[in-house]
């Protein structure tokens, strides 16, 4: 009998603290696993572990950040068939087939959202690892673009998704949140960690300018700090965030570059009316689903609320929008296209 074949997943950023790339790496191999018929293995830290679906061995290494966490997947997870980078970052020795997945590049294409001395030695090892991959696969066509640009590379374009238990929730469970984070009685929310190029500050004066609290969740990250208006949940644990995307009034993301954009995908799913910026999620997938205003545009921000916040029925038809726009995004159809490109490559899974 044939062996099945060994795929080696980079989980190294996997964080039980989420973020996008966490989600992606979480629901993709959640997905995986009832696909390929293969040994899944994923190289994770002990911060990510119990993150992993049954069906995934997990690979322990030691804890590690930023361009030492790159550098450990750099030396390789030993023997495999197929390694597959799901962010970016591919071992220097071939020991298999290669893929890597390529969230964004904001490490070039916006490098004063990050400190100085990440810029250089990340591009380095994105550059290298794009060489090195046999396929790249691009999260939106925005990013597969920027890759060609940058590399020359063409990408396969494989869309992320709301994860399964991003429904609309009941209304006992928001009354449960409500309680708990001890919300605003009306409130604007924004999810996703604190950064730079998450653009709060427009964000914040926007809310601040109609009368209304913005809540956000997530951890400050290379000691961004949120404004002083805002309301901080800090870590909000996956099973509550539909239930808080349920209690928002309005859901808004301001951010200025994604590479996709997963957090207004998420709170459309779970019926709640979405007003962000034009990042690449919004503009390929979702449409009309959404209500739009330039990157740190205070004023055309400014005035989308106030006619939102005033006009309930406005609200009711733009979730009911949202809500269509974002039904055929699955993970399992993000996990069949991934493992198409695996057959593509030659994998039997």
């Amino acid at each position: 009998m044939t062996p099945r074949p060994r795929i080696v997943v980079n989980a190294l950023p996997l964080d039980r603290r989420g973020g996008g790339v966490s989600t992606y790496i979480r629901e993709l191999l959640t997905a995986l696993v009832p696909v390929v018929d293969a040994e899944l293995v994923a190289a994770v830290r002990p911060g990510g572990c119990a993150e992993l679906p049954g069906g995934v061995t997990p690979l322990l290494l030691p804890e590690s950040h930023g361009v030492r966490r790159a550098l450990a997947g750099a030396r390789g997870f030993g023997s495999c068939d197929l390694v597959h980078g799901l962010d970016v970052d591919l071992p220097l020795r071939r020991t298999g087939l290669r893929v890597a997945t390529v969230h964004d590049l904001a490490i070039f294409d916006v490098p004063w959202a990050f400190p100085r001395h990440r810029v250089a030695g990340e591009r380095i090892l994105v550059r290298a690892a794009l060489r090195r991959a046999d396929t790249v696969i691009a999260v939106s066509g925005f990013t597969a673009e920027r890759v060609r640009v940058l590399t020359g590379r063409e990408s396969v374009v494989v869309h992320e998704a709301p994860s399964p238990e991003m429904v609309p929730a009941p209304d006992a469970e928001i009354d449960r949140v409500r309680t708990h984070y001890r919300l605003p009685e009306r409130f604007v929310l924004h999810v996703g960690n604190i950064e730079p190029r998450k653009d709060l500050a427009t964000l914040a004066e926007g809310c601040s300018r109609v009368g209304v609290p913005l809540v956000v969740t997530g951890h400050g990250l290379w000691a961004s700090s949120a404004p002083g208006s805002v309301v901080e949940l800090g870590h909000v644990p996956t099973a509550d965030l539909p239930a808080l995307y349920g209690a928002a009034v309005l859901v808004a993301y301001a951010s200025r570059y994604e590479g996709f954009g997963l957090p207004p995908v998420e709170a459309m799913a779970c019926g709640a009316p979405v007003v962000s910026t034009p990042v690449p999620a919004v503009v390929e997938v979702v449409g009309e689903g959404v209500a739009t205003f330039a990157a740190g545009d205070v004023r055309g921000l400014t005035a989308t609320l106030s006619d939102l916040l005033g006009d309930p029925a406005m609200r009711a038809d733009l979730a009911e929008r949202g809500a269509t726009a974002v039904r055929a995004l699955t993970w399992e159809r993000a996990a069949r296209a991934t493992a198409d490109v695996y057959r593509t490559l030659g994998l039997a899974v």
